[in-house]
């Protein structure tokens, strides 16, 4: 039942409407395939420039939360500092307020500084989450101790290199997971994009296939295809990174 959905938009990108909308509807592949991959470029011309733009938005926005979020992670486990407890709890709580409260202020941010349909207005807000920096410090404070950190020191190693030799090959697995789970929002994410980006050159690919149903008669072949291309990286990207997802899961649930 979970991947019927999968399915049927792989079957639904090879079919014209009529098919599509019949009842009960193909479960097999049809012969509108590439009839439909030419209407998707005809209505979205810049299709792969969108793609290409939300690969790079994922690529950079998953590569900062890993490094931002990790040394926060860091700092909240290892470091006692004052107000400590303080900032994690501010910064858990912004975790509660829904994210369409920032829309209006990200949108005259964003118009005020200049970056309006540019790839920034999307990497930068987006470059450190709550949940990252909570996921790190959990996985960081329940399976490395601080006895290991603190010999590090008396060998005299600076903080940051502690992070870099000492910290970073014993978190890959949270990294694994943290950044399947970064990559994917950041690549489904619709409401950001809606936000900042009226150009259609710039649009991301859930904001393209989303103006492609705004066309008069939806071609849901169109769609579909479309939706297909754009699911594949996700599915590459999960079919890589399964197993670390699941390490990163599970290695910092159990103490010691």
């Amino acid at each position: 039942i979970m991947l019927a959905p999968f399915y049927f938009m792989f079957i639904f990108s090879s079919h014209s409407n009529t098919g599509i909308l019949s009842v009960p509807p193909p479960i097999f592949f049809g012969e509108y395939l590439v009839e439909n991959f030419n209407t998707l470029l005809e209505f979205l011309p810049y299709f792969w420039h969108n793609l290409g733009l939300s690969l790079y938005v994922a690529v950079i926005v998953t590569a900062l939360n890993l490094l931002f979020c990790s040394l926060a992670g860091y700092a909240f486990a290892m470091f006692d500092f004052k107000f400590k407890n303080a900032m994690f709890v501010g910064i858990m709580a912004t975790m509660l307020l829904p994210p369409f409260l920032g829309m209006i202020p990200t949108a005259m941010i964003m118009s005020t500084i200049g970056w309006m349909n540019d790839p920034k207005a999307l990497i930068v807000p987006a470059a450190c989450g709550a949940m990252g920096i909570f996921m790190m410090r959990q996985f960081i404070s329940s399976s490395i101790p601080k006895e290991l950190v603190e010999a590090a020191r008396m060998d005299g190693c600076g903080e940051f290199k502690i992070y870099y030799r000492v910290i970073v090959p014993l978190i890959k697995p949270a990294f694994g997971t943290l950044g399947l789970i970064t990559f994917i929002g950041t690549w489904n994410n619709f409401m950001g994009p809606l936000v900042v980006m009226n150009d259609m050159k710039m649009f991301t690919v859930p904001l393209a296939l989303r103006a492609l149903q705004g066309t008069g008669q939806v071609p849901w072949g169109a769609v579909s295809i479309g939706a297909a291309i754009a699911v594949l990286p996700l599915l590459f990207l999960f079919i890589m990174a399964s197993r670390r997802l699941i390490d990163g899961l599970t290695a910092g649930a159990v103490k010691g």
